[in-house]
């Protein structure tokens, strides 16, 4: 067996065989289904006694067979990429062949001459068709079974149903052979058949691992029709790490069909964001299609994590011009460049510049008048704005001011502030800060509202709507903790978790960012619109399954303690907050405390005043004020709570 594996591996690794050396064998195939035709026809000893007459009888069969092998383009592919079209055409051109073969005789009979019978013709036809057939089928067989070389992996395929097939297909086709298929699982119970494509089909249950280790398979494709349910099976999904089984996954699963080939690049390692919980979420994309197509859209912290995604999800809706500000310059040609090869159609300004510079932001908006304006930007590290309170105040909270009283005064549509769960509750300074910009837009909102607000720049009443999006971590954000894993990881460890305990919600950003504009679309001003965002993780149980992902050995876990204004856990909505649905599923209306907009314009001019002394318990004495439920955790601030 191993000789025959070392003559195949050899024979395939050559290039395709010449198209004249198939042809010469099809045409050996015709000689002899003539020879055969003929002994059926009369008998075996006849054909023995005459073989050089049969022979001469035979030839003319082979003209026919000779033009619809051209016609047909019988001998053109590669035999050991046969697929049903090869095998059709082959009978298209046998049955043609035989069908002029038939003809001719018969007119030649007309003259005298010997004449085919319709039972010669129909055996030639079979055995011609047959043999041909059995030809492309062996060395297809033969090239898929034992086409193998060191890096080739025996795998399963995780799901059957639409796409589970097709990635099968494809991997066999692929040169070179990375993957040898040799099973399938079924995770549903309504398939019962036991094979397909020659390999065993077998249930998930708890022998399945023990299946795939007596079959020696290195890795699981997962079908991504079938993701979903992969991620709800933990325990699987463990057995398989501690196998040292690989987990593999779709690149771009959601813009896959479930029919077309894959490449090499299709087919990657999974990542910890494919297996965390969660559901698939859907948007209306026609609703936002219609509320930014051929508009201006004004986006800030567009070089960020959040912002730049916002970027990519609102430039596929055409607007007329995209205005993009953000202070990170290295970061914002990132996106120029961006925009320039993905969406050159589109007037894309790249504008580096801090929100909190008013007078360039009121020529910004003076010039070009955005019509929908998209609030990314922000301080977001706890630690950093624990330490920098100031900051905090003077970009987070002044800064979404200025751009809210520009959004008012140059007739602005729609305002959408991107806000975060530690805002609820809040333990720290960054969520503080949040909370407070939340209150600020929801009561501008209210008093424009009441015909109470400001005007706009030619006098007329404000049409603004202020809309708040609250949710929680975004998978691979800019600081966020599985980046940090991740080089923590390559660098040998150890990996640090700050509690035990410690639990998070997480979600993909362009989730997030597709409800941020799901929610932009509903909103009619003051909402602050809180996302779900599905189960909690817990942050150790996260570094233990980065950490068997990884492959790496003796990576250890140190816990090292709360930080500065940090929670166990993060709330979306505070105790004393509810919910009103909306039509989306996933997003539901926060009924939040309502503040004046007299008294939230008072308390920003105190905060800014005092945040400009830098005095940081001072700033921070003041933050507790306006926010009853700020309260200190792990932080020298909380002298201030007692």
């Amino acid at each position: 067996m191993k000789l025959f594996q070392k003559i195949a591996n050899w024979y395939f690794s050559k290039s395709a065989t010449p198209y004249w050396v198939i042809l010469c064998i099809d045409c050996l195939v015709v000689f002899f289904s003539g020879y055969f035709a003929y002994a059926v026809d009369y008998d075996i000893v006849r054909l023995v006694n005459h073989l050089g007459h049969v022979t001469l009888w035979v030839i003319p069969v082979l003209i026919p067979y000779l033009i619809f092998f051209r016609v047909f383009h019988t001998y053109s592919g590669i035999i050991r990429y046969s697929s049903f079209i090869d095998l059709a055409r082959i009978a298209g051109a046998s049955i043609c062949a035989v069908a002029v073969l038939f003809v001719c005789g018969q007119l030649g009979g007309l003259l005298g001459l010997p004449a085919p019978s319709i039972k010669f013709c129909a055996v030639v036809f079979a055995t011609t068709t047959l043999m041909m057939w059995l030809l492309r089928v062996a060395v297809k067989m033969c090239y898929d079974i034992y086409r193998t070389d060191e890096n080739t992996q025996r795998v399963y395929i995780y799901g059957v149903r639409e796409g589970g097939v097709a990635i099968a297909k494809s991997i066999q086709n692929q040169e070179p052979r990375l993957y040898r298929l040799v099973g399938f699982v079924n995770p549903e119970e309504k398939v019962s058949t036991k094979f397909i494509m020659g390999v065993q089909l077998r249930r998930v249950g708890p022998n399945l691992v023990k299946h795939m280790k007596d079959d020696k398979v290195k890795a699981v494709i997962v079908n991504p029709r079938n993701i979903e349910d992969f991620r709800e099976r933990h325990d699987l999904i463990n057995e398989l790490m501690a196998a040292d089984i690989k987990i593999l996954v779709m690149q771009d699963a959601e813009a896959w069909d479930g029919k077309s080939d894959l490449n090499h690049g299709t087919i990657r390692h999974v990542e910890i964001e494919d297996l965390l919980p969660r559901e698939k979420i859907e948007v209306d994309m026609e609703a936002i299609g219609k509320l930014l197509s051929g508009r201006k859209i004004l986006i800030t912290g567009a070089a960020g994590s959040i912002g730049s995604e916002m970027v990519r999800q609102v430039a596929k809706f055409k607007p007329a011009e995209m205005i993009l500000i953000d202070q990170a310059e290295t970061p914002m040609h990132d996106i120029r460049l961006m925009m320039a090869a993905e969406h050159s159609d589109i007037r894309a300004l790249t504008i580096v510049s801090s929100i909190t510079n008013k007078e360039h932001m009121e020529k910004i908006f003076s010039d070009h008048r955005p019509d929908y304006v998209f609030h990314a930007a922000a301080y977001k590290h706890v630690p950093m704005m624990e330490d920098n309170p100031a900051l905090a105040v003077q970009n987070n909270i002044y800064g979404t001011r200025v751009i809210a009283d520009l959004s008012v005064k140059y007739g602005t549509k729609k305002f959408v502030m991107i806000s975060t769960d530690k805002a609820v509750n809040p333990t720290n300074v960054m969520g503080c800060s949040k909370r407070i910009c939340e209150i600020y837009c929801q009561s501008l909102s209210k008093a424009i509202a009441d015909g109470k607000g400001p005007k706009t720049a030619d006098g007329s009443p404000a049409v603004t709507q202020f809309v708040t999006t609250r949710f929680g971590n975004v998978l691979g954000s800019n600081g966020s903790v599985i980046p940090i894993f991740r080089r923590q990881i390559r660098e040998g460890g150890p990996i640090t978790v700050t509690h035990p305990d410690i639990i998070r919600f997480f979600m993909l950003i362009p989730e997030a960012c597709k409800l941020v504009l799901e929610a932009g679309t509903m909103g009619h001003g003051g909402e602050i619109f809180v996302f779900d965002m599905g189960k909690p993780v817990r942050i150790v149980d996260l570094a233990k399954r980065m950490i068997s992902l990884s492959g790496a050995k003796n990576i250890s876990i140190k816990i090292t303690g709360l930080r500065d204004g940090e929670k166990l856990y993060e709330e979306v909505l505070s105790d004393e907050e509810n919910t009103a649905p909306t039509p989306h599923k996933k997003i539901k209306v926060a009924r939040v405390r309502e503040y004046d907009y007299e008294t939230a314009v008072h308390n920003e001019e105190r905060l800014l005043e005092v945040s400009r002394t830098f005095d940081d318990m001072a700033i921070v004495k003041l933050m507790k004020e306006i926010v009853p439920e700020y309260k200190s955790r792990s932080s020298k601030y909380e002298a201030l709570d007692k």
